[in-house]
Formats: structure tokens, sequence, C-alpha cells
């Protein structure tokens, strides 16, 4: 294949590794600056000129997309996307990941552990936000920050006022986060690749410094998680649609508790720590992706107008509770139950004989007006129905 890694570090440890990566499994690679693309917009015909001239064909693409250029690397990314191009990491996943507000809100929807985090925007609100999370100490974050930079411990609320005053000033948004005692200075990162964890390290800080990334001085440690670290981690990353990512958790009395999914996870701390080909695996991953891509339902659904997807929740007083499949009229609503979520449990491609049951989430495609039917039905007196239209 030929590949691309978007970097703008080709020295770096990380850029080589995967390109070292490529080259160990034949494939062709090039490292290309992101900032040195133009995207050409063209009805029919999107595509890229890398330093002003067109790009040659390429199989897939490697993203490492620095926070400093999010906006325009994930619009690289989405270029690629538009042009067929396998990319290993989506443009929407690296946005979403990249956002920490944007982020622990899609956490927390799905149930998954999180520190208990406030977004205050007034003034006024900071010390009823800080009472709100039981008082100091305090972590406070900037919506945007890597490396453990704008991230900050207060350890009294004058001192949390203070530093918020101070940021907020400058037009810096913060989030204010519950400090978890126990895990102070320690964390575990979880490289993320496909469906399977493929290393982890203990991450411990240095000295009184309670942030514990490589960066600041860190040491780290290889481990081998406790299967709720490793599925945490990876619903973290599925949750952020991401297929490569490194997550950081928290080891807390009630269990692993996320404070970031990272889209261009650093591999030297983690391959030295643990001795595994992390890159290889990266590439390994990039290979199968390529040779039976997923897609983007939200993207083909557009050549079907009417049509979309929607996740339909049976509630106690549904009509369908008890039915089969078959029984219920999806079919004759023009409606196909792509899965069933039904507590931890996710069953897909549901048989005509299986009942729906009362709790259950199904995730269906079909005619959106048939689909809002069925939700008013089941769903009367919980507001508008949750339906995606993407015809």
């Amino acid at each position: 294949m030929k590949i691309a890694i978007l970097s703008r570090g080709p020295r770096l440890y990380s850029t080589r590794r995967l390109r070292e990566a490529c080259k160990k499994r034949g494939h062709e690679v090039r490292v290309l600056n992101s900032m040195l693309f133009s995207i050409n917009v063209q009805e029919g015909n999107p595509n890229l000129l890398y330093r002003s001239r067109r790009l040659p064909g390429l199989d897939a693409v490697i993203p490492r997309i620095g926070a400093s250029i999010t906006f325009f690397g994930t619009a690289i990314v989405r270029q690629f996307e538009q042009m067929g191009v396998c990319c290993l990491n989506s443009s929407f996943g690296i946005i979403s990941s990249r956002d920490k507000l944007f982020s622990i809100q899609l956490l927390a929807r799905h149930n998954i552990g999180i520190p208990h985090t406030i977004f205050v925007k007034q003034r006024n609100a900071v010390i009823p936000a800080i009472e709100t999370l039981g008082g100091a100490p305090v972590v406070i974050k900037l919506l945007e920050g890597t490396q453990g930079i704008g991230v900050i411990l207060a350890e009294t609320n004058t001192v949390a006022d203070a530093i918020i005053e101070t940021l907020q000033s400058t037009r810096q948004n913060v989030l204010i986060q519950k400090f978890v005692k126990e895990s102070r200075g320690r964390d575990i990162r979880a490289i993320v690749v496909g469906n399977r964890v493929v290393a982890a390290m203990r991450r411990v800080a240095k000295g009184e410094e309670f942030r514990s990334n490589v960066h600041r001085g860190g040491s780290v440690e290889g481990v081998t998680l406790h299967e709720k670290y490793e599925q945490t981690a990876i619903r973290a990353a599925q949750i952020m649609g991401l297929n490569v990512a490194g997550v950081d958790m928290l080891e807390s009395e009630g269990g692993p508790k996320i404070m970031e999914v990272n889209s261009s996870p650093g591999l030297e701390g983690i391959e030295r720590a643990t001795g595994v080909d992390v890159a290889g695996a990266m590439v390994e991953f990039l290979e199968e992706q390529c040779n039976f891509p997923e897609i983007d339902l939200r993207q083909r659904l557009t050549l079907d107008t009417g049509y979309g997807i929607a996740e339909i929740q049976i509630m106690k007083n549904s009509e369908i509770i008890g039915r089969s499949v078959r029984d219920a009229g999806f079919r004759e609503r023009d409606i196909v139950i792509m899965s069933i979520k039904r507590g931890g449990t996710t069953i897909s491609n549901p048989k005509a004989t299986r009942e729906v049951q009362e709790g259950d989430t199904l995730l269906c495609f079909g005619k959106l007006e048939n689909m809002k039917s069925l939700v008013v039905k089941t769903r009367k007196k919980r507001g508008r129905p949750r339906a995606g239209n993407y015809g």
C-alpha cells in the first residue's frame, strides 16, 4: 500500500517508529507536513494539493494531528475521507477527543467512569461549582491542552477561584473537576488498537508533582490491566469514534475514571515500558481497515431521502413489549432493527423470533416518519424523539 503519515515532526520517535513499521510490512510510506496541504473543494472531485502540487494517489493515511493545528489538520483528514482514502483515525474521532468538554459529555452519556466535572462561564458560579464537587482540592483544566499543560491542582477554594478568574480573563475556557485523591500522581495509560488493548503502563509523577505525564518527568512501568480497566479503555475509544487511542485512567476506589482519550498517543514511553511493538500493531490494523473498511452510515444515507437511523427506547407503556421482532410490525413499517442493546449486552442483527423487552434500546434504520410514529407511541411523556435524520 501507499501510506502517508501526517506529521509536522518527521524526526519524532512516534513518527519514525510508524514509518519503520510501514516499511517493515512492505508498504511505500511518506511523511507529509499537514501545514503544507491545500484543500481543493470541487464538486464531484474533492482533492488535495501538497506544496501546491496535485497529490499522487494514496491508499491510507495515519494522522498525527497536534493540538495546535486541530482545525486545519482535521480538515485535511476529512478531505482524505471524502476522497475515499482509508484513515487510521477519523476526523470526527480526532475532533471529539480533542475537545475535553465534548468528550466528557459523550462519555457521561454512556455511563462510563469519569471524574465529576463542571463547566462554568459566569464568575459568580465558580465557588458554588467547587462546593458541588465537594470543595477543594479540585483540578482545573483548559479545554484544549496536551502533555499535562493547562492542568492545575488548586488546594483551596480561594486559590481555585483566583486561578479561574485569571484564565477566564484571558478568554480561556476551563473545566473544574473533582480531585481523585487516592490516585494522586498516578494513572494508567492504555493503548487501544481496534477492539483490544495492545499495551498498558502505569505512570507515576516525580516528587510532589501531581501530573504523571512522561513529559513532566514521570516514570513508567508496564502493567497487565484488570479486565474492568481494559474494557473501560476499549469502550472509551469506541465512544470517541477512534480506532487507535491512548486512554488515560485514574485508579479510584470506585474503579477506573477516564481522564482523557488521545487520538495521537506518543509511542516512546509505552513501547519502552512494555517492549510491545505498538507501531506495528497500528499498521497491521490499518491494513485490516483498508481491506474491510467500516462505513459511515450518516454519509451513505444521504442517497435515500426520507430514511435515517434512530434509537428507539422501549418504555414500560410500549405496546410491543413481549412481542417478537417479526410480530411487532417493524417490517410492515419499513424498519430494520440493526441491534438491540439490553443492559450491558448488544444483540446484533436480532432474529425475527427475538422478543422485545422493556428497557431495550433498538438501533433502527428505515423510514423516519414511520420510526417517529413508533417513538411517539413508546415515549409519550418523554418529549421529542431521538431520531437522526440524515436523509
